[in-house]
């Protein structure tokens, strides 16, 4: 009941047409209610925007603020390991960690790519497109060499990376990335893969060196991976290219897409998208190089334990 006027209040009417929708036997009849209940409600909410819109235009400065929306990450747990984007500390370990020298332009990125030993058309496909990506990579075919092995060679022949694309079921599943020489080796999960035939007016990518975004990543353990995703590019940029690619982390996935500036009239900036888009999902993170039997790890994804609260996320 309304307070002031002793009338039922909308959300008292919505409960109980959502109750006389329940008790329905005729589906049809259901469905219909249910849409009809769906539109009254979106209507009501557009209308208390826009008195709320008009009440903020007539108070100006004096306007209450807007009311910050209930999300997943909005209600997220805090978490020990949250990093501040000035944090003396995190920013002191930068400096010691193994991508130091790459941050401090003592090294260029130099990188191995290669598939599992018997890949499909699907996997060579996004091999091609990632190649073209990384400006300074190079694909070499596994054949019959093992994991160690191939390590070892990356590392004699001066790589800084080697970038391994798994398969099941003859469709890419997964990412491994090692930092050469000492590591640490990230194992990423791959779904939502999209080649660049499939995205709706494309553009076609240039060799140019693209800029690279990382964002959201707000712990210790994202500003790890986020680092080591960053180290793939080089530090210097080549801005007559007008590429930039972005690593966005949201809920734990991590979004990969390339996009193109585009300068429009009226000093208006458009993108337009290059492919491929790939969503990345952190599995493993591992000291040192590659090594499933004597490897210890810096952090792993366990489900029975981590999935418990699903506002509770680690990068």
């Amino acid at each position: 009941m309304s307070e002031t006027t002793g009338n039922p209040s909308i959300s008292t009417t919505m409960d109980y047409h959502k109750l006389s929708i329940q008790n329905r036997k005729c589906k049809i009849v259901k469905r219909t209610q249910f849409t009809k209940m769906k539109h009254e409600k979106a209507k009501e909410k557009k209308s208390r925007r826009k008195k709320a819109a008009e009440m903020r235009e007539v108070l100006g400065d004096a306007a209450p603020p807007k009311p910050v929306p209930h999300t997943t990450e909005s209600l997220r747990p805090p978490d020990l390991t949250s990093v501040e984007a000035d944090d003396e500390e995190v920013a002191a370990d930068a400096q010691n960690d193994e991508f130091a020298k790459y941050f401090n332009c003592e090294r260029t990125p130099k990188i191995l790519i290669t598939t599992n030993k018997k890949s499909s058309l699907e996997t060579r496909k996004l091999l091609d497109e990632i190649v073209n990506v990384m400006p300074n990579s190079e694909y070499v075919k596994r054949g019959k060499v093992d994991m160690k092995d191939l390590v070892k060679e990356a590392i004699e022949r001066e790589y800084s990376h080697v970038v391994v694309i798994n398969e099941d079921m003859k469709k890419p599943n997964s990412i491994i990335v090692s930092y050469l020489p000492e590591g640490p080796t990230a194992t990423f999960r791959l779904t939502s893969v999209k080649l660049k035939k499939q995205l709706k007016r494309h553009g076609n990518a240039t060799r140019h060196r693209p800029e690279v975004i990382l964002n959201n990543f707000k712990t210790r353990l994202g500003h790890t991976v986020g680092r080591m995703l960053g180290s793939l590019f080089h530090m210097d940029p080549e801005f007559r290219g007008r590429n930039v690619v972005t690593f966005h982390n949201q809920r734990d996935f991590i979004f990969f897409r390339r996009h193109r500036y585009i300068f429009k009239k009226n000093a208006r900036v458009g993108l337009q998208e290059l492919g491929p888009r790939l969503t990345l999902k952190l599995r493993r993170l591992q000291k040192g190089t590659f090594d499933t039997t004597g490897g210890e790890y810096e952090w792993y994804y366990n489900h029975k334990q981590m999935d418990v609260n699903r506002r509770t996320f680690f990068l």
